[in-house]
């Protein structure tokens, strides 16, 4: 939505909003905010409002949060009197200038240079989650809330109205779901979501995280993203389903005739470097426990009309030409995967690829956090600061997984099921 600060500033006083959250998203994926009150609001669109970021960059004493001032949006769930609303936010320096690790400026900048040479992108989601009860105390258990299965209905759903409750609260927020439903594993579900620019698909699914996990709360339950927190139902998985145009043409196609040469060396450019970019969209040791489970991928592939290949092609009647990446997950930061699912692509294109061959994804995080470490091409699209921080993060994961052999299920336990 557009508005001028003037707008924003008669809205929150004619709607009694009273508390405003300015947030952002760190190097790791997680939702970040410093809430202020609507007297700050012009100072914060004029100047920015500083915060410590040292806990977060590790680099900088301060930064300054400047409103996006299109992601305007009321917070269903909170009270009616004293509305709570949120921005998105970009980062930057004291002095005013872009900071060089705002995650979202980068993939913002991706798209202005990709719209130059012609291309528009849009990317849709489809995530999924586990809903848990909760025991005496309020704590989350690993009980899911049902034992329902694929597409079921009320009773044997049971979190139906849960899932109800979160897709309105989504579009009322102007978040753009699509579907819910079901899905295979006991208390298990999806919410899909419309296709959109790529930086709003990004902040929408940050912050559709923090929905269902309101949402479930309210419900009594507990919401995870944990890619498979439980060992004998299937994991959960984030499929990127992305659409390319040049020249207001699409690059893809529903199957072997209507595929564009681009469209296949854009499919090639990913695969081609998919086990170099692992680590990114699947950055936890709980991740490698899904693939090769179920539907869900492990070899690097593509295919039209199969349901469990790495990059799938929908040819259905009325879907709109995209790819579906299938192997990532809810750990992983949009912005990043986003950035790197592009650059991949249109790496494809410029140097117009074929499909190097058939390999496997890889088998641990420890093994995705080697292939991204020898990476001039992960290099080449992230930024010192953030690779460095992330590569470090996940370096001293692998060290602490590896000393906690007797106990790795309490180690995901502390580090994933309660935060992701």
């Amino acid at each position: 939505m557009n508005f001028s600060p003037i707008e924003v500033l008669n809205f929150v006083k004619e709607n009694d909003v009273k508390f405003i959250r300015l947030t952002f998203c760190d190097v790791f994926g997680n939702l970040k905010n410093a809430a202020i009150m609507p007297g700050e609001l012009p100072r914060a669109f004029e100047y920015g409002i500083p915060f410590d970021a040292s806990g977060i960059t590790g680099e900088y004493s301060d930064l300054l949060l400047v409103p996006d001032i299109s992601t305007l949006s009321v917070l269903p769930w909170r009270p009616k009197s004293g509305r709570v609303v949120r921005f998105f936010c970009n980062i930057k320096n004291p002095d005013g200038t872009d900071y060089s690790g705002d995650l979202r400026k980068q993939l913002h900048n991706k798209i202005l240079s990709l719209n130059t040479e012609g291309y528009s992108c849009e990317i849709a989601t489809k995530c999924e989650f586990y809903l848990f009860n909760l025991d005496d105390d309020g704590e989350p258990t690993r009980i899911p809330h049902d034992h329902g299965g694929y597409l079921d209905v009320a009773p044997i759903d049971k979190c139906e109205n849960t899932r109800r409750e979160i897709c309105l609260s989504l579009e009322e927020m102007g978040l753009n779901p699509k579907s819910s439903c079901h899905k295979h594993g006991w208390g298990q579900n999806e919410i899909d979501f419309r296709r959109s620019e790529p930086v709003n698909a990004a902040d929408n699914m940050v912050h559709y995280k923090t929905v269902v996990k309101s949402i479930a709360s309210q419900n009594g339950l507990y919401a995870s993203f944990m890619p498979r927190p439980l060992e004998n139902q299937p994991g959960s998985s984030l499929n990127i389903c992305l659409g390319v145009r040049k020249n207001g043409e699409d690059i893809f196609g529903s199957d072997e005739k209507s595929m564009t040469s681009e469209g296949k060396y854009f499919i090639a450019g990913i695969l081609n470097r998919i086990p170099e970019m692992t680590a990114f969209l699947n950055p936890t040791t709980n991740s490698y426990k899904r693939f090769g489970v179920g539907y869900a991928p492990k070899s690097v592939n593509w295919s039209f009309d199969n349901n469990s290949p790495l990059i799938r092609v929908p040819n259905a009647a009325g879907v709109s030409p995209r790819i579906e990446v299938r192997s990532a997950d809810a750990g992983c930061n949009p912005y990043i995967a986003f950035n790197l699912l592009l650059s991949a692509g249109f790496e494809g294109i410029k140097n117009k690829e074929a499909f190097s061959g058939k390999s496997e994804l890889p088998e641990s995080l420890e093994k995705a956090y080697e292939l991204a470490v020898r990476s001039d091409f992960i290099k080449s699209v992230l930024d010192e600061k953030t690779l460095k921080t992330f590569l470090l993060n996940l370096e001293n994961v692998c060290r602490e997984y590896s000393q906690n052999t007797e106990r790795q299920y309490d180690f995901e336990t502390e580090k994933y099921f309660k935060f992701i």
